[in-house]
């Protein structure tokens, strides 16, 4: 048998993060080996929200050269852009068709960033959790990368799946594959530096809330010394009282390689005065080697471009037989 294949992708909007990184980026890193892996950089998402067209094209490269400078393997691993691959829009149609409406209201992200945006609600804004679904279906992924709050669109993935298979295909020949989630617990969920509630997140208007990859070291240091932080000297884990030091004693456990018990040992009868240089020089030091790859790559658009075509090539291969299979399926003659 070969490897399971993976399927995960990351939003164009800028502002990548910490989160981004520990929460998805880098578990792809470390586990692409055991892998096939699709990744691609999510621009049609973009679009769900008000967007600039020149950012959006900046930020699609800025993205696919983090992939590449966070440690992605091209042997391992197929990087190419959403919009590349035209079958994305098309299944997400045909998966239109078939989904009920009701369950995309009840989608919980839609509810919170359609209360954000009132009048301005777009249909892709309440539709995006469909072309989600058609992105890891077309390509028959076995496991995709989520994050206990990206739980329930997995979860509507699977079920409009089922519902193609029960209505259009076979009990022994199904049309399409159910994935199963790949959750990794810890660092799956980085929160806010402004409120550690709340989760690291792009949108968020205030910029001291999150450390970007592309942050100098001088924006890293004001950010983590006016992070928010509480007047209790010694740093615990798992103190529901104290979510900001869990947060950051979490940051620091993932930046630096140790394990939560060395590092509970280690800061635990240190005030925030000592902490935070150290929490500073880490981030510093464990985003330097990023930040050097990444500008190595944007200098040479030639290499990053030719990146994007093959991946783009190799991903259209498989994308393209599994709408057929679909299409197949619903009672459409194919092109001769």
């Amino acid at each position: 048998m070969g490897k399971q294949r993976v399927l995960s992708g990351v939003q164009t909007t800028g502002n990548y993060h910490l989160g981004n990184y520990l929460g998805a980026i880098r578990n792809w890193v470390e586990g692409q080996s055991e892998y096939e892996n699709y990744l691609f950089v999510a621009d049609l998402h973009a679009i769900t929200v008000p967007h600039d067209p020149k950012q959006l094209a900046a930020d699609t490269y800025t993205l696919a050269a983090l992939y590449l400078a966070c440690g992605l393997d091209l042997n391992h691993s197929t990087i190419f852009v959403q919009s590349h691959v035209s079958a994305h829009s098309e299944l997400t149609w045909l998966l239109n068709c078939i989904t009920p409406l009701n369950w995309l209201q009840d989608m919980i992200q839609f509810k919170e960033k359609a209360v954000k945006q009132g009048e301005n609600v777009s249909a892709g804004l309440l539709d995006y959790p469909v072309l989600m679904s058609a992105d890891i279906l077309l390509y028959q992924a076995d496991k995709v990368p989520v994050g206990e709050d990206q739980k329930q669109h997995l979860e509507l993935t699977r079920d409009i799946a089922a519902r193609l298979n029960h209505q259009f295909g076979k009990p022994d020949r199904p049309v399409l594959k159910l994935p199963d989630p790949l959750i990794r617990k810890e660092g799956a969920r980085v929160m806010s530096l402004a409120d550690g509630t709340r989760k690291m997140s792009k949108s968020d208007p205030s910029e001291l809330s999150r450390i970007n990859l592309l942050d100098s070291p001088e924006q890293i240091q004001y950010k983590i010394k006016r992070c928010k932080t509480d007047p209790i000297r010694g740093l615990t884990f798992d103190d529901p009282a104290r979510p900001e030091c869990n947060n950051l004693l979490t940051l620091y456990t993932l930046l630096s390689g140790k394990n939560k018990e060395d590092v509970a040992v280690e800061c635990q009868d240190m005030g925030w005065g000592q902490f935070k240089p150290l929490l500073t020089d880490t981030i510093i030091e464990s985003l330097k080697p990023i930040q050097e790859k990444y500008h190595s790559i944007m200098s040479d658009k030639g290499y990053l471009e030719s990146v994007l075509r093959d991946g783009a090539k190799k991903a259209r291969a498989i994308a393209n037989q599994t709408l057929s299979q679909v299409k197949t399926a619903l009672g459409y003659s194919l092109p001769l």
